[in-house]
């Protein structure tokens, strides 16, 4: 994965974006191989969108597309029935195709039945009075910070601590406590009511101590851009035309992105059992979340600009936080889902690795008057989608020669004719062709349902967005112009191509853009027209297989 290539709307839609193409790297861990047979699909109704999905082409023979792949029946990945729980539970948004799988999880699934069990043992830890592995003298760097971060960014992150421990006379952790305290008292009651309760909420403090916490605020803030920036660069210059409050925050719940996938994606030589350590950082971190959130708590000094963050926008959600770190799990041999054998499945790992990214955006960008983040919603999480489905489409090749991973669902491939064996060994074909235009006219679909949502933002914040979403929706240009080869051919945008397009996209965010729209636009396909195209492909096919 990686806040990668971590892999994005009140939209951030937008940012999303950028954060995808940053962060997108989220979802491309390294995986082990694993043989597939191919799932028959059989004709079945799809729940979320009659119009477009009521039907799916019937097979000749009698195999049911519920027959687990013989890898989960050994143990490898998640079951059949696992999944189709999961599915289930998300919601529908605005009677169309997209779902919000918010807080959707399966604690029977063997990914979530490891994780707990991991939490656990982490917990009766800190019973015994045993210091978490954030705090334990032989981690000497922050948790989630790495060989490869320090590598990427240039020094040590966090050693800024010892000059304000230095200057302040404390010990630095005391330091963290105290400016988290700090923070704390500045948020109203609702937010942290069990601080309040306690009478902490009165704490005073000097001019001179407010002064050395606002600095070191700052200072973290800083990193965080300095962070994002090094892994970031196209998602980092979007955020340079937010107001700076915005700017930051942003760059705060990227920083916590980042640390999350280095957690789950980092090599661990020297571990005895690398998975076993993974799970009990990665429940240790899932608490310190819910105890930030929860409680305003605080370990150590990259939490302060998300704490700043959540007292700054109360309505700030734990649940795409938590729901990411799911996202990551999906993608982890053994643990997660090893293929997807129908749209809904990968649907639910847009939603995780992509979609979320958007939902803890919504309460930064804002939505203009008239709008609420619960209508604002549908669009971001269509923005996370298609941005998700775009990386995808475009990685075909990569992901299968580097990582033996394919993500296109399997009914899909089936249906259009397209082999695994056909994708590992790059062979591209009119069936793949056929196949890359069906999963195009979705992903545009999916953009043309994002479009609607920028509109929705405040006006500082409808840039980023659209820069984002017109950038990222060229690469499917790109695709379309190099034949649909994505298995030997990466679809690139250059800057240059992008910083032309800026313009445009600061144009498209203007109110008079409705009623004279840019040459370009005149013509131009609407949602409507999308959704058309996929039915017209899906009932060619339908022709075709029925002969």
């Amino acid at each position: 994965m990686k806040v990668r290539s971590i892999v994005p709307p009140t939209l951030v839609l937008c940012i999303d974006a950028l954060l995808m193409e940053s962060v997108t790297g989220l979802a491309m861990l390294p995986r082990t191989s694993t043989a597939f047979s191919q799932p028959k699909c059989q004709s079945r109704t799809i729940r979320r969108d009659s119009q477009l999905w009521a039907t799916v082409p019937q097979q000749k023979d009698d195999v049911s597309v519920e027959s687990p792949p013989q890898s989960m029946l050994e143990g490898h990945g998640s079951s059949k029935e696992k999944i189709a729980n999961e599915l289930s539970l998300g919601k529908t948004l605005d009677g169309g195709p997209v779902i919000d799988f918010g807080a959707v999880k399966d604690d029977k699934s063997r990914a979530e039945m490891a994780l707990s069990a991991a939490r656990k043992k982490y917990e009766a830890s800190l019973k015994e009075g045993v210091k978490g592995d954030s705090q334990h003298p032989s981690r000497q760097r922050l948790m989630g910070i790495n060989d490869e971060v320090v590598a990427e960014v240039g020094y040590e992150i966090g050693e800024f601590m010892k000059e304000f421990a230095e200057e302040s006379g404390m010990d630095a952790d005391v330091l963290v406590q105290k400016c988290g305290t700090y923070l704390r008292s500045k948020a109203g009651q609702a937010t942290f009511p069990q601080f309040w309760q306690s009478g902490n909420g009165n704490a005073e403090f000097s001019a001179e101590e407010i002064a050395l916490f606002d600095r070191l605020l700052d200072r973290a803030y800083e990193e965080s851009g300095i962070v994002t920036a090094a892994f970031a660069k196209t998602f980092y210059l979007g955020t340079q035309v937010l107001p700076e409050p915005a700017m930051k925050a942003i760059w705060a719940v990227y920083v916590w992105c980042r640390r999350t996938d280095e957690i789950v994606d980092a090599p661990r030589p020297e571990a005895v059992d690398p998975d076993a350590e993974m799970l009990s950082d990665l429940s240790e971190w899932e608490i310190r979340l819910e105890r930030l959130f929860d409680r305003g708590e605080v370990v150590d000094v990259l939490d302060l600009p998300l704490l700043d963050c959540k007292v700054k926008y109360p309505s700030l959600p734990i649940t795409p936080f938590s729901d990411m770190i799911r996202g990551m799990l999906m993608d982890i041999p053994g643990l997660g889902q090893e293929r997807y054998d129908t749209w809904d499945e990968l649907h639910l790992y847009c939603y995780r690795v992509a979609g979320t990214v958007g939902l803890m955006s919504m309460p930064i960008f804002g939505c203009a008057p008239g709008f609420t983040d619960e209508i604002a919603k549908e669009p971001a999480l269509s923005l996370g989608v298609a941005f998700q489905i775009t990386n995808i489409l475009r990685d075909v090749g990569e992901d299968a020669e580097k990582r033996e991973r394919v993500y296109l669902p399997q009914c899909d491939m089936e249906r259009f004719g397209v082999t695994e064996q056909q994708i590992m060994e790059q062979r591209v074909d009119q069936n793949y062709i056929n196949l890359m235009k069906f999963e195009i006219a979705r992903a545009r679909m999916y953009y043309a349902r994002a479009l609607r949502g920028v509109p929705m933002l405040r006006a500082e914040s409808r840039l980023p967005v659209q820069l984002s979403l017109d950038a990222y929706g060229q690469i499917l240009d790109k695709i379309e112009e190099n034949g649909y080869d994505s298995l030997t051919k990466r679809a690139y945008v250059g800057k240059w191509e992008k910083l032309a397009g800026v313009p445009a996209s600061w144009y498209r965010t203007l109110d008079i853009a409705k009623s004279l729209p840019l040459p370009g636009d005149w013509g131009k396909p609407s949602l409507e027209d999308y959704e058309k195209e996929l039915e017209e492909i899906l009932e060619k096919k339908w022709a075709e297989m029925s002969k």
